[in-house]
């Protein structure tokens, strides 16, 4: 933020594009004319002063959404949208390193990085890159759209029974019985 007026702000939880969509809807009806929305930013047309900003915060925060202010939580939002991004698009190359992949897209000491992402969330950026990816294999899972060798490919997992063992350590059973309990849950809504 530069002075008292801003031409963007990160918002912290977009995770999805219809959070993208709850975003704009709150522009419009505050009537702050914004230029684009994406996942965890909105840049605006002019730039907005504090009190438009004091709005938005009270608008978003009824959302479950929150603007970022200092550098530190901005930086853990932007790997936390990098690592989001990767997985949405479930096409992780064989040999992938996660390290190498921040240190590509994010400007700053992958150390610094790594110390500042394990001391504000309490976890660190390989835990989290695995719950992330996991949280999409139950999602497959869930509407069964592939097999699972399919999904440990996608996710750049060594093997199947590597994908298995880390289910099974992270969520307490197999993708298998995951699936049953599932399956068994959903036919209770019929």
């Amino acid at each position: 933020m530069e002075g008292n007026f801003v031409k963007e702000v990160q918002v912290k939880n977009m995770v999805c594009p219809r959070c993208v969509l709850a975003v704009e809807q709150s522009l419009q009806q505050l009537d702050i004319p914004f230029e684009k929305v994406v996942l965890g930013k909105v840049f605006f047309s002019q730039p907005i002063d504090e009190n438009q900003i004091s709005q938005l915060e009270q608008a978003f925060g009824h959302l479950g959404f929150e603007i970022l202010k200092s550098k530190e939580v901005q930086r853990i939002e932007e790997v936390k949208r990098l690592l989001l991004g990767l997985i949405q698009q479930a096409d992780i190359q064989e040999g992938f390193n996660l390290t190498d992949f921040i240190k590509e897209h994010v400007p700053e000491d992958y150390s610094r990085i790594s110390h500042l992402f394990s001391s504000t969330e309490g976890i660190t950026i390989e835990r989290y890159f695995i719950q992330l990816k996991l949280d999409k294999v139950k999602e497959w899972l869930f509407y069964e759209e592939m097999q699972l060798s399919e999904m440990a490919w996608k996710l750049s997992y060594s093997s199947v029974q590597h994908l298995s063992s880390q289910f099974k350590k992270h969520i307490g059973m197999t993708p298998s019985a995951y699936k049953k309990i599932k399956k068994g849950s959903a036919e209770g809504w019929k």
